[in-house]
């Protein structure tokens, strides 16, 4: 089942809206100064943390931090704090999330740090379940309310025209359609390119949320979402995995200046403003061309054959070892023999290799 209350008075300003539309109007004016207070507050810390005691390098990395912090904040751009709401039933099916309500954004709001949040980030775990729930699979959830918000908008109370109840644990057939999606999806694409956050699809939830360490190749035809995707899920790595994919860094590779011009506020409307974006001729200056290939290596390198030659220079580079290994475990040391090392070497190569095929 799913029900609808929409804005239809012509004017934002003009007789009060029912019930529904007019409680969730409040709670955006009071996620609104939430918000503004996480600004204010990154900005006292800041001057908070130039005081701060300990060893100089301890001082110099929080206000780093704290500065950075700031920064995010201040720059994130303006509009629509959530675009969906959960619902979750008072059955063992909900778990830990049994009687709660959570509102879904594309970043977290709370009256404080330690305050639960008013707005769940939509690429928390609890998140997902609005991506995924159906009427089929409702996941605990008995309501997923969806937010329809003036074109453009920034954001303001007046802004929500209207929402839209799918009650999952009441419907006996298929989903039903989602105006407010579907609206959205098919809204003309002028400018730059927008985010999808609040109509990502399950099968496109999948690809965003796979495995630090599982490579996906997305293919589809044009304006099928296939970049959107690839946005989405650099997103959703730097907000599961910010440590390590700082330090290490994230690079997003476009073909020219106008697709990175196109795609350039995707990132930062979903809270990710220091991400380096590069044209492949950027990356290919960076070093200096020392020699050219013949005519036969060109042709070789554009060919099948390629996959052969490679596997080749591969192979043979695995030598019977030198030398012993000492392995670490605790406390314990121990130290593998060559003759070990070679019998393990000799086993891989019967498991692994392959004749090579001329």
């Amino acid at each position: 089942m799913t029900s609808h209350v929409q804005d239809t008075s012509g004017s934002r300003d003009s007789a009060p809206l029912g019930g529904e539309l007019a409680v969730e109007r409040a709670y955006v004016a009071m996620c609104r100064e939430a918000m503004g207070r996480q600004v204010e507050d990154a900005d006292r810390q800041v001057v908070a943390g130039q005081d701060v005691s300990g060893d100089g390098a301890s001082a110099e990395a929080l206000g780093r931090y704290l500065r950075t912090r700031a920064r995010r904040t201040a720059e994130e751009p303006d509009g629509p704090l959530f675009f969906g709401r959960l619902d979750f039933e008072d059955a063992e099916a909900a778990g830990d999330h049994r009687r709660q309500r959570y509102h879904i954004g594309r970043r977290r709001v709370s009256e404080h740090p330690a305050a639960p949040p008013l707005v769940i980030d939509w690429r928390a775990p609890v998140a997902r379940t609005y991506y995924q729930a159906s009427a089929l699979e409702p996941r605990g959830v008995s309501v997923r309310r969806r937010f329809g918000w003036a074109p453009s908008s920034h954001g303001a109370p007046e802004d929500l025209t209207g929402l839209e109840d799918e009650h999952l644990g009441r419907q006996a057939g298929g989903d039903a359609a989602s105006a407010i999606v579907a609206a959205e999806i098919e809204r003309p694409r002028l400018g730059p390119m927008r985010d999808i956050v609040a109509t990502i699809q399950p099968e496109q939830d999948d690809l965003v949320r796979a495995e630090l360490a599982e490579s996906v190749c997305v293919q589809g035809a044009p304006g099928s979402g296939k970049t959107a995707v690839g946005l989405h899920r650099a997103a959703y790595l730097l907000y599961t995995f910010p440590e390590r994919l700082r330090r290490s860094g994230l690079l997003v590779i476009g073909p020219n200046r106008t697709f990175l011009r196109y795609i350039s506020e995707v990132l930062p409307s979903l809270g990710e403003i220091d991400v380096a974006q590069l044209t492949v001729e950027d990356v290919v200056t960076r070093h200096p061309v020392r020699r050219g290939d013949g005519e036969e290596a060109r042709v070789l390198k554009h060919s099948a054959r390629m996959a052969t030659v490679l596997e080749r220079a591969l192979h043979a580079r695995i030598r019977h070892p030198e030398e012993s290994v000492t392995v670490t475990d605790g406390s314990y040391r121990w130290r593998v023999g060559t003759g070990e090392l070679a019998r393990v070497v000799e086993e891989v190569r019967a498991l692994v290799l392959q004749p090579h095929v001329a």
